[in-house]
């Protein structure tokens, strides 16, 4: 997993609460699970005037002009501002893949789902809880201004607004330090590797009617 420490980005603003898992990555392209690929289908019957499936030609299918991915001013956009209980639904891991896939490092909102919550650490995206205040400002801003960045500061909780105003965050520390080191589950695993290998040897040298 890719560590994040900062990161400078423009903000793409997806003005709606309660965006559930189903519309992140609906449910026809949950037939794979390698981590890439999702990208393509993110928010998919969002983006497209026609139904997907798995295997269509993109370049052949509809884009629906008022969506906000499919506009040129957020078409390099790495940030991503909603609103409330983002991530709701189902607790598909392919929604925070379908994300990351697509390029987004970070999810700004007033509140999130549990589940997909946790599901983001695990794969690399920095999901930041922030008051129906900020994130009425900022929506405001990205509006306002083309190109609108920000930069996110893990490592000291904050967010840098292009005047150098600083906004803090909190953040588990368990979580930060996992994100920031670039571990997932298997990565956090693998650091006791060594203890793992001498327990082995040690169970199977006693128990050797199990080789």
């Amino acid at each position: 997993m890719k560590p994040f420490v900062t990161h400078t980005g423009i903000l793409a603003p997806l003005d709606r609460a309660n965006v559930d898992t189903d519309a992140i990555i609906p449910k026809q392209f949950l037939k794979s699970i390698k981590k890439t690929g999702f990208g393509a289908h993110l928010f998919d019957e969002w983006r497209y005037l026609d139904h997907g499936e798995p295997g269509m030609d993109l370049t052949q299918r509809v884009k629906n002009p008022d969506f906000v991915l499919n506009q040129d001013r957020y078409e390099k956009a790495t940030i991503l501002i909603a609103r409330e209980n983002f991530g709701c639904g189902s607790s598909r891991e392919h929604a925070p893949w379908a994300i990351e896939d697509y390029g987004f490092r970070v999810i700004l909102a007033t509140s999130f789902a549990d589940i997909f919550f946790s599901n983001c650490f695990k794969n690399g995206l920095l999901p930041v809880v922030l008051s129906g205040e900020i994130i009425d400002r900022l929506f405001k801003s990205t509006y306002a201004n083309e190109g609108y960045a920000l930069t996110i500061d893990l490592e000291n909780q904050s967010i840098v607004l292009p005047s150098n105003e600083k906004i803090s965050f909190q953040m588990d520390a368990f979580r930060k330090h996992c994100l920031m080191n670039g571990l997932d589950d298997i990565g956090l695993t693998m650091q006791h590797s060594e203890s793992i290998k001498a327990f082995e040897m040690t169970y199977y040298q006693k128990n050797s009617w199990l080789l």
